[in-house]
């Protein structure tokens, strides 16, 4: 499968041959789903708490006498059934995590990426490097590559001058060849890669 490169004025600068076998069909999708799921999941924070009967402050006092006052019994004030008392089987801080394998994560990132190149929703483009932090530069740039709605930047390392000029756009997003991730790939509208990104994803996905 080829894809056009384009320059950063949006004009046409050659072709280039995807090296990552596609995955056609219906795999792969169980995989994309897991390891979003996984993903989502570890973005949790996992902090929720609860205090039990207890742990909730109070004095060990029998608020009245077990007989005599007509009341029911009632052996503590933090009894789970009072206001203020303890939570029965409540929230406990823990983790989310779920366990994916790497197989799992390499076949979901093929799968995720080969159907956004099939959808036409990848960009490719010679070289992103920005004469200055300008946000009004960026802005042109993707306003040239024909790009309106979201979008993912993918570059090869970190870019000081294209860090600062997106960071006011709030529908465009950076993220580097080593990070990218299924998740990324799938969120956006469009997915732009600088040629050296894209040649470095298509390595990740050849490693045996």
């Amino acid at each position: 499968m080829k894809i056009s490169v384009k320059s950063i004025r949006g004009q046409a600068a050659g072709e280039h041959e995807v090296k990552f076998a596609l995955v056609e069909g219906g795999r792969g999708t169980q995989a994309v789903h897991d390891t979003v799921t996984a993903y989502r999941a570890a973005q949790r924070r996992g902090t929720a708490s609860t205090k039990t009967a207890g742990e909730v402050a109070g004095t060990n006092k029998k608020p009245w006498r077990q007989k005599g006052t007509g009341r029911a019994r009632a052996g503590s004030f933090q009894s789970p059934i009072w206001v203020g008392g303890g939570v029965v089987f409540g929230p406990k801080p823990r983790s989310y995590a779920k366990k994916v394998n790497a197989r799992t994560k390499e076949l979901a990132l093929r799968k995720a990426l080969t159907e956004r190149l099939q959808a036409g929703d990848v960009i490719l483009v010679d070289d992103l490097q920005l004469s200055s932090a300008k946000t009004k530069e960026f802005a042109g740039v993707i306003s040239s590559l024909g790009v309106t709605g979201t979008a993912l930047v993918v570059s090869t390392g970190a870019n000081k001058n294209l860090a600062l000029a997106a960071r006011n756009l709030a529908r465009v997003a950076l993220t580097t060849s080593e990070t990218l991730n299924t998740y990324d790939v799938l969120r956006p509208g469009k997915l732009i890669f600088t040629r050296g990104a894209f040649e470095k994803i298509e390595a990740r996905l050849n490693q045996e």
